[in-house]
């Protein structure tokens, strides 16, 4: 899917809906070509123009082969650059998709940093956003259950600054030391090499269980946000403690936030598990499909801080990586905004090699004694090398767009070329010295230190369950039920009862009714007594349901338009023509891709082409699904496979929309007890559980102009509103898609 952004593009929209230029990209346009350019033709890596790359060179007549030679240095050549075009994948992380974009300030923070990137309201700093799975390989799927990393590298004037999070404010360990022992866990298990892109297996519960300090993380990865329905609508979090340092030599401690524009939305379990098989790119084409129709995804950027004195005023240590600052007690400060507006020219040169390091930062923002963060800032630099080699940093995606010069040399791939006959400090030219604060060099900050050498922790960090209990506390009933059956299905693939039994028992420090449900689904003995009591404290922002957009939108969103010959065009064009109006994606789904006529059309007419087949794609690629009037109905109704795209639907709780005898379809596929619809000839509008029907359409009620609220009178305002909604939760709560079998 290429980008329709031309190659060499250097500026790009603001905020403010003003041209800017992009320093990164005007960088990364001296390494950048252009293949389909027709004044190209074939050569060699040296340059040698060829004319022929389709035969090696042979010892041949025209009766008979021969043997194939050496001396063909272009055959050798295109077989040797093959065999070295793959380089060793990330060790996590390794399935990624990336963006170009831009960062800019609503206000200054200039009161608690002196970085110009978080002060400086004229600026537009350019960055690229990698997001990824965490544990799978990079051939895995985007959809699996799983930590989602969000790095973004900002390219600032004073250098690069990266924030290397995850889409959860909490890690699952607290110390670097463990990291290792945690990825072994997770990865798949070495005597047999599986599961892939799984933790629904032994080892990793073993570990869990274990380590009680990841109670906490693993409750968010086994949440709703572990199966995310859009890169787009998912936060990203610094996850350390960092600090910052204002002009009067002040240090705060900071905590880094990113939320999504769109809300934040999940897919449910059974939707996730079968777009891995049925399109395991759905993520990757997701991002690439809103940038390119220039529906630009935008994050807040938004920061929580304390003063050092008030470091010890919690009950939890602040610098523990599996806690969290409850915005209750920190609120978030949102001072600027995050937009990814241009895909990427070349997969492997920009998103595979993309390099980051939380150790990357610049004057005014530093690090904390967080001991997550402290090993983190060894582990990138180090890991690059194995990947990238001791030059990574020179990579175009990576290099800096402020000037670079020190006296690193040499060493594999280096690509610089640096005059002069002085590579050392101090010289006899005084060439190249260190600058001077007031020339913007870096300082770091005299924090005064006393403790004596062990391996020790403070007595905050053995706290692992208050906050794993708050997480639990906080979700509401639809979030706790997915909660409980994510658990039940990792337990169910665990074949070791010491694994499962042990977790039972680690939930009931959690929650008992948390615990005794999944003993239920796992096979464990069910529990009766709560472990570590709980107080029920709460906090807000931890619900998804808490994260939604300022108002109702359906921007992006798929909307699958069913159709066969002698659909009813009235409500097929207003639906369409209504949901691009508000940003919407509609697509024609119909038995063939081939021409598909109206009621009343004749065959050689215009008609319309679908973009799928119903064999093509599944309901499970779509947010809703809406089905037009007309004679194309009884033919729908009779296919099993039409029937189960809205039973589907229906069952992943989605917005699903009929006018005319559309509605008899959809009463086909989901007439269970408690569901309404609108009658035949009818212009009243039913919203049942997120199911709008209206038995008759009225050309006026199909307007451009939608007003998405709760109770709407008119079908297109009702039912886009269902479709802003993201699900109907009480679908599920009230029992109704568990009544359908799909």
């Amino acid at each position: 899917m290429a980008s329709t952004l031309s190659n060499g593009l250097h500026k790009v929209i603001n905020m403010d809906g003003a041209a800017v230029e992009n320093a990164k990209l005007s960088d990364l346009s001296r390494d950048t070509t252009n293949y389909n350019d027709s004044k190209h033709k074939l050569t060699t890596d040296w340059g040698n123009k060829i004319s022929n790359t389709d035969h090696w060179l042979s010892a041949s007549t025209e009766d008979k082969y021969g043997p194939a030679l050496l001396e063909d240095g272009h055959g050798r050549e295109k077989i040797h650059r093959f065999d070295h075009e793959r380089i060793p994948e990330r060790v996590v992380h390794a399935r990624g998709v990336g963006a170009f974009g831009t960062f800019k300030l609503y206000e200054s923070a200039e009161d608690v940093t002196k970085a110009k990137v978080l002060t400086d309201t004229s600026r537009t700093t350019p960055v690229f956003l990698r997001f990824s799975t965490v544990s799978g390989s990079r051939g895995s799927a985007d959809t699996v259950r799983d930590v989602r990393g969000f790095a973004v590298k900002f390219y600032t004037e004073e250098g690069n600054w990266d924030i290397v999070g995850n889409d959860i404010p909490v890690f699952f360990i607290q110390d670097a030391i463990k990291f290792t022992d945690l990825i072994h866990a997770a990865k798949p298990e070495p005597d047999t090499e599986v599961p892939q892109a799984q933790t629904a297996h032994n080892n990793f519960w073993d570990f869990q269980y274990l380590h009680s300090e990841t109670s906490h993380m693993f409750m968010w990865a086994m949440s709703d946000r572990g199966i995310p329905r859009s890169l787009r609508m998912m936060q990203g979090f610094g996850v350390n403690t960092y600090t910052l340092t204002n002009d009067k030599g002040e240090r705060h401690f900071v905590k880094f936030h990113f939320t999504p524009t769109l809300g934040v939305h999940s897919f449910v379990w059974d939707e996730a598990l079968k777009l891995a098989g049925q399109d395991p790119d759905f993520h990757r084409k997701d991002l690439y499909s809103a940038i390119d129709a220039g529906i630009y995804p935008t994050w807040k950027f938004g920061i929580q801080t304390l003063k050092e004195s008030q470091q010890d005023d919690f009950d939890f240590d602040i610098l523990d990586a599996t806690k969290l600052w409850p915005e209750e007690l920190v609120p978030i400060r949102y001072i600027g905004e995050l937009e990814l507006n241009r895909n990427v020219d070349e997969y492997f040169t920009q998103t595979e090699q993309v390099a980051f390091a939380t150790g990357h930062v610049v004057p005014g923002i530093g690090f904390s004694d967080d001991p997550l963060l402290q090993g983190r800032n060894f582990s990138y630099f180090d890991t690059q090398l194995s990947r990238l080699g001791i030059n990574w940093q020179e990579l175009p995606i990576n290099r800096p767009v402020c000037p670079v010069m020190n006296q690193n040399r040499d060493g594999q791939g280096r690509h610089k070329i640096t005059g002069g006959s002085i590579n050392y400090w101090p010289n006899r030219k005084e060439a190249v010295p260190p600058a001077k604060p007031s020339e913007g060099g870096y300082v770091d900050y005299p924090e005064k230190v006393a403790g004596i050498k062990q391996r020790l922790k403070s007595k905050k960090f053995k706290d692992h369950i208050s906050q794993a209990q708050l997480f639990y506390n906080s979700q509401s009933p639809p979030e706790k039920a997915h909660l409980i059956s994510a658990l039940g299905f990792e337990l169910d693939h665990c074949d070791d009862p010491i694994v499962y039994h042990r977790m039972i028992d680690r939930l009931c420090d959690i929650d008992l009714e948390l615990a005794q449900a999944v003993a239920e689904k796992a096979g464990a003995p069910t529990p009766t007594k709560q472990g570590t009591p709980n107080a029920g404290k709460k906090c807000v922002s931890l619900s998804q349901t808490a994260l939604q957009p300022s108002k109702p939108t359906i921007a992006t969103r798929r909307v699958a338009i069913l159709i066969a010959d002698g659909y009813d065009p009235v409500a097929f064009n207003g639906v369409i023509a209504a949901l691009k109006a508000a940003k919407a994606f509609p697509f024609i789904i119909g038995p063939k891709r081939q021409t598909v006529f109206a009621d009343g059309e004749s065959k050689n007419g215009k008609g319309v082409q679908p973009d799928h087949h119903f064999d093509g794609m599944r309901s499970t690629m779509f947010d809703s699904v809406f089905i037009p009037g007309g004679s194309h109905i009884e033919t729908l109704r009779k296919q099993g496979r039409v029937v189960h795209w809205v039973r589907e639907a229906f069952g992943h709780l989605k917005a699903i929309g009929a006018t005319g005898e559309g509605v008899n379809l959809v009463k086909t596929a989901c007439d269970v007890e408690g569901m309404k619809f609108s009658t035949a000839g009818s212009h009243d509008v039913v919203d049942s559980y997120g199911v709008v029907t209206a038995g008759a359409a009225k050309p006026e009620s199909f307007k451009e102009t939608i007003n998405m609220v709760k109770g709407a009178k008119e079908f297109i305002d009702a039912y886009t509103f269902a479709i802003s909604q993201h699900k109907n939760f009480d679908r599920e709560l009230d029992g109704l898609s568990s009544m359908v079998a799909y």
